[in-house]
């Protein structure tokens, strides 16, 4: 039967076991979630036992990264099962503060990141966002001090700013971004997929399949600024809100507009019902 990771509620009782793995010349990864764990977190984790001697997998629902007018309090929360799916993982401890730890009386400091939390895409409808997250991410890494973090490729712009944010800020860590695991018709496995009806559930996969359709017509040659124009019609008509549809420098997230610009990646958000979808792929 599989041993439950140990888990750790306050960052004293955190240094104390971390010290353990330490003292034994053991590796460390760290797998940042917000809990309510589905089948791409697990991947992540089986990445990071790759990466590392021992994983630990962060839980804790940050309410920096949310704006009013979002419901923190309704972001779900499955500690119970999630702790059973670690335990089946082989997880080595988890890592579940209370806010209280993690944000005390008094906290008054935050990061401000720019370059690619800057790049028109998430932030321009979520200024908030990746503030909270990169102060919540540095506050991680500095608790954990892992030797290597995995990262999922399905939040592209978050990946971008945490690997700025441990480069500019010479973090001694590997930030390691794990492909998007996906449902067998393409839809991209996400926390946020358990809101949707019966009937968005259907027409959501739509968005992979416009993706995959205009990546494929720019590798062939096909204008970009037409592709995307088309693919962004065919978003819509299927009756999504959309946010953004846009072809970017995969590395920079800079607009492009020839395959010339760089090694390019497609990336979108839209609203189907009450549930907001983002996806990328590479071009």
């Amino acid at each position: 039967m599989p041993r439950r990771p140990d888990v750790q509620r306050s960052i004293p009782t955190l240094r104390k076991a971390l010290a353990q793995f330490r003292r034994r010349g053991e590796t460390i990864a760290l797998v940042p979630t917000m809990g309510a764990l589905h089948d791409g977190h697990l991947a992540l984790v089986r990445l990071a036992q790759k990466r590392a001697r021992r994983v630990v997998v962060s839980i804790f629902v940050n309410p920096a990264q949310f704006a009013p007018i979002e419901d923190f309090s309704k972001y779900p929360r499955t500690f119970a099962q999630d702790m059973a799916a670690l335990t089946a993982e082989g997880v080595d401890l988890v890592w579940a503060p209370t806010e209280k730890a993690m944000y005390p009386e008094g906290f008054a400091t935050r990061i401000a990141p720019a370059g690619p939390a800057n790049a028109g895409l998430e932030d321009r409808f979520r200024p908030h966002f990746f503030g909270g997250v990169a102060t919540v991410v540095a506050k991680l890494f500095l608790q954990v001090a892992p030797d290597v973090t995995i990262f999922g490729q399905k939040d592209y712009q978050q990946l971008k700013v945490v690997t700025q944010m441990v480069r500019d800020l010479d973090m001694p860590l590997k930030v390691v971004g794990a492909p998007t695991i996906r449902e067998k018709d393409g839809l991209a496995m996400s926390s946020r997929n358990a809101y949707l009806s019966a009937e968005n559930r259907r027409i959501a996969p739509l968005l992979h399949r416009v993706m995959k359709d205009c990546a494929g017509k720019i590798k062939s040659g096909e204008p970009i600024a037409r592709v995307m124009t088309n693919g962004s019609a065919a978003i819509t008509n299927a009756g999504f809100g959309l946010d953004y549809f846009e072809a970017r420098n995969a590395d920079t997230l800079a607009p492009v507009t020839s395959v010339k610009d760089g090694p390019l990646r497609l990336l979108v958000a839209a609203k189907i019902g009450q549930t907001r979808l983002i996806d990328n792929i590479a071009v």
